[in-house]
């Protein structure tokens, strides 16, 4: 490694220059990568709901309505006029009212009560809309403009279009906010006034390079947009402040910087590594998930943070060396505290706390695993924001609805007409427009126009729009799609025989998706992490020890909504139990390799003093730093899953910190002899 590092300082102008038109060239890459806000197309391929949507777009000219709109105070011969103004907005591919399934002309006393309050009610028009993905903001945009403020809109559709209007705007504040949070925790924990600056540098061309090589994945997830900048910046922002720290201490007995920068390197390159590794690992972890926004989360964060380690191996070494005099000149005292009082304190109390610990653990376990959750997109906003708004407006008016489409092998009406009769029996089913209920199963096909028939019967099969009165998820939603699902088996047995779709449908199938990731998910992070620490700390004990404190002050985290009486998203809770893991797990690290040292020369009580004192500075810089990134996504972002990712983010950080300073040292107290072999006492 050394003529490796000898090689990178002897070329360092040319390495600086390089990284930073990367960089420049990667800040312009970043633009052409797309982001995706629709949660349901990171199913996997295989999975039923995926399946139906792929033969509905083959086999129908539009698609399952994804918006709603609702119309107030208006007569029928005005809903009637809506909606051909709706059918006239561009991206707007269908529009389906009373209308498409009752004769209208009929008094409305004598329709069917249910199916005629599932469109019309109380003077309020609610169609449902079929939007083209392509054009969904400017669509959405234009039938909001159209129906007026005090109509509302709704959807998924909506969700992606709003989704991606305030994210935008949301992760520049956050992105701002965090590059000045950090840099004022930097310029109290160095001390320097450029080199925060300079570790800035270091970091900002680390995120442009790893934002600008997401095209080679063509698009991210609307998770990864948010978070994965400000989470890099986060879990890396210790690697350039080590080396710089370490390149600060060889050069007090070496006097030329190109050698201690080489010694730096070589000495700092085991510590940092290892820090990056259990992070990389952590972010690897969720790759293992079947539901693809684990895919790419991971793997962004995990490529983030490996960029990171190539630049402070090889871009900073010739930025420190550029600036190092300038550095130097800009020297100010130490703006930290002294810990030692702090240590001793900890010190004092350190069995009480561990009992503490001890007895926190079962109620937090407990807890972790009584949440309720939700598993969809349909909770994605608030009640403050427009879409939330309008979600409540239709569902005090009409109740929680949704739309599904069945499809079913063409060919035999009679079969089709049995499975409608029994559909229509089930109490959640409102109306269904079909060929069966809307023409009828004795009508010959030659009698109908061809744009009717193909948005009825494809030729391979005929499809059934099904109005139901439940919401997008819940145990309401997910029993009534086994049993339509078990109907659709039940007439057209056999692959291929029918097929099932809708927003509740996919809700349904990321449900089975998600929780069936977990416990591998978690199983293989932890594996991997206790691997790494088993070569790393040569003991088979002490692996043991850290990640029962980190993997505790998870299920801490991850038991506050339980007590708060709050739902979580099971994409947050699936995310941040690897990534609190690998993130944190290099506090309970450095603690551990402080007190073995501090072991070699004082006693127990004396060596957890003095690891408290020695560790705290640096825990307290970069889980400050990650724990207040995360409650800045958990402030801004109007985006609930995002939020409440940040808030685990930044509470989990703050959790872990806590342990690590007023727990670890005990644990490690308490099993000194399995931590420090062959020391004197």
């Amino acid at each position: 490694m050394k003529k490796l590092y000898e090689f990178i300082v002897r070329r360092r102008l040319p390495i600086v220059i390089t990284f930073i038109i990367a960089a420049v060239v990667c800040l312009f890459l970043k633009q052409l990568v797309g982001v995706n806000y629709d949660i349901t197309d990171y199913l996997p391929d295989d999975s039923p709901s995926t399946q139906a949507l792929d033969v509905m777009d083959k086999e129908f000219p539009d698609g399952i309505p994804n918006a709603r709109v609702m119309v107030k105070d208006v007569t029928v011969p005005e809903a009637l006029e809506m909606k051909e103004k709706l059918e006239d907005v561009d991206g707007v591919e269908s529009v389906t009212w009373l209308d498409d399934s009752v004769d209208i002309t009929t008094p409305m006393e004598m329709l069917d009560k249910d199916t005629v309050e599932t469109y019309y009610k109380d003077g309020a028009a609610l169609y449902s809309l079929t939007i083209d993905k392509e054009k969904d903001a400017d669509a959405v945009a234009k039938v909001r403009e159209l129906v007026g403020e005090n109509n509302a809109v709704t959807g998924s559709v909506v969700n992606t279009a709003d989704g991606r209007t305030n994210t935008v705007a949301e992760v520049g504040v956050i992105t701002v906010v965090a590059i000045l949070f950090v840099l004022a925790v930097l310029t109290i924990s160095t001390d320097s006034w450029v080199e925060p600056l300079v570790v800035l540098a270091g970091l900002g061309v680390a995120i442009a390079i790893n934002g600008g090589t997401n095209l080679i994945f063509g698009t991210v997830s609307f998770v990864t947009n948010a978070a994965g900048s400000v989470l890099q910046l986060a879990v890396s922002l210790d690697y350039s402040v080590f080396l710089i720290h370490r390149f600060e201490e060889i050069r007090k007995e070496e006097s030329d910087p190109k050698k201690a920068m080489v010694k730096a390197l070589s000495k700092s390159t085991m510590s940092i590594l290892s820090s990056g590794l259990t992070t990389v690992i952590g972010f690897l972890a969720v790759i293992l998930m079947r539901f693809k926004i684990g895919p790419d989360v991971g793997l962004s964060l995990a490529k983030g943070v490996v960029i990171s380690l190539i630049t402070t191996f090889v871009f900073m070494p010739g930025l420190v060396l550029l600036t190092h005099k300038l550095i130097e000149k800009t020297k100010h005292r130490s703006l930290i505290p002294s810990f030692k009082r702090f240590g001793k304190g900890v010190s004092k109390i350190t069995m009480p706390l561990v009992i503490g610990f001890v007895l926190l653990i079962v109620p937090g376990y407990l807890a972790y695993n009584s949440n309720s959750y939700y598993y969809g997109a349909s909770k994605l906003f608030n009640e403050s924001s427009r879409i939330g708004r309008d979600n409540v407006m239709v569902e005090e008016t009409f109740g929680a609805n949704d739309t599904y489409a069945l499809l079913v092998k063409s060919g035999d009406r009679v079969t089709e007409k049995a499975l409608s009769d029994e559909l229509h029996k089930l109490p959640e089913v409102t109306s269904i427009i079909s060929y069966v209920d809307t023409v009828g199963s004795t009508i010959p096909d030659s009698y109908l126009d061809s744009t009717t028939y193909a948005k009825l019967d494809s030729g391979n099969y005929t499809r059934m729009v099904i109005s139901v009165n439940v919401p997008y998820e819940g145990e309401e939603t997910f029993s009534l799609v086994e049993t339509i699902r078990g109907l659709g088996a039940k007439y057209y047995p056999g692959e291929g025989g029918y097929y099932l779709a809708g927003n509740g449908v996919s809700t349904y199938d990321l449900k089975d998706t998600i929780t069936a990731d977990m416990m591998k998910v978690n199983f293989v992070a932890i594996g991997a992490v206790f691997i790494v620490l088993l070569f790393s700390l040569k003991s088979m004990i002490v692996p043991i020890i850290l990640i029962l404190a980190i993997e505790t002050a998870i299920a801490l985290n991850l038991s506050f909504p339980y007590f708060q009486d709050e739902v979580v998203f099971y994409v947050a809770y699936l995310i941040i139990s690897s990534i609190q893991l690998g993130a944190t797990v290099d506090y309970a690290i450095l603690a551990t390799d402080r007190y073995r040292e501090n072991r070699a020369k004082l006693s127990k009580k004396e060596a957890v003093s003095q690891t408290v004192t020695d560790v705290t500075p640096s825990i307290i810089v970069s889980g400050g730093v990650l724990t207040m990134v995360g409650f800045l996504m958990g402030w801004v972002s109007s985006n609930q899953l995002i939020a409440q990712l940040g808030i685990f983010i930044g509470r989990g950080a703050l959790l872990s910190l806590l342990v690590v300073i007023f727990v670890l040292p005990g644990l490690l107290y308490i099993m000194d002899k399995a931590v420090v072999k062959k020391r004197s006492t």
